[in-house]
């Protein structure tokens, strides 16, 4: 199509689930353009930038945003904070709904399942091999526990390799048939804050600035609360 342009964006999968809707609204009103989005965790969007991959824009986690503004791949006043995630758990919808309102019940809860699946490559599961240290049953729980590289942890409740799903709650809620029974408690919670910027070598600087304001509108708002994600105040 003549005018098009192709956006180019690399994306942390916390956000996926809301994209859908968010994404159609862009294009209806930016109908110029084609987006192109690349979802890995953060930590594989890091060692692709490093290794000299670029895009348009990107939405990661706000540690790695601040070290690539701070090393000049992103431009620094195109940063927009989205939005908190928090992690949690899933089981398929039959299972009895295991405690996990305090840390000694989130405790107990691990130890009896027969496999707790987390992502190595995501920030809840590197966080998550933290957390089972803290509490003392690392052995226990990664020897049979169900990882993957990458990718929706949830979907191992569906091939019966695991009976508890680990992951950023809005990432649980990508796989059809599972059920999120909630966030971990406080006690053993770990926020990840999402921001978005623009890459200095960005082809098309003008249509990336707008496609991160667009995920600052009430609109935006609603949808990403609707997938468990809070939205942030912009850094100061």
């Amino acid at each position: 199509m003549s005018g098009t342009t192709t956006l180019r964006v690399f994306s942390a999968l916390a956000v996926r689930a809301p994209f859908d809707a968010l994404e159609r609204d862009f294009l209806k009103q930016y109908s110029h353009c084609e987006l192109t989005l690349e979802w890995n965790p953060t930590s594989v969007i890091e060692k692709k930038i490093a290794a000299g991959a670029t895009a348009d824009a990107a939405i990661l986690t706000v540690p790695v945003i601040e070290r690539l503004i701070e090393e000049g791949v992103i431009i620094a006043d195109s940063r927009v904070d989205l939005v908190d995630s928090r992690i949690g758990l899933a089981t398929l919808p039959d299972a009895v709904a295991p405690d996990i309102s305090s840390l000694p019940a989130l405790k107990q809860t691990l130890l009896t399942a027969r496999s707790v699946a987390w992502s190595l490559g995501g920030a809840s599961g590197i966080y998550f091999q933290t957390l089972i240290q803290r509490l003392g049953i690392e052995a226990e729980i990664t020897s049979r526990g169900t990882t993957i590289p990458e990718g929706f942890t949830a979907r191992q409740l569906l091939t019966g390799k695991a009976d508890l799903a680990l992951q950023q709650i809005s990432e649980l809620l990508m796989v059809p048939g599972v059920k999120v029974i909630g966030p971990l408690p406080d006690e053993a919670q770990k926020v990840t804050a999402f921001a978005g910027g623009i890459f200095r070598t960005a082809a098309n600087r003008q249509d990336a600035a707008a496609l991160l304001a667009s995920l600052r509108t009430p609109q935006a708002r609603t949808t990403f609360e609707s997938f468990g994600l809070r939205c942030r105040d912009q850094a100061v």
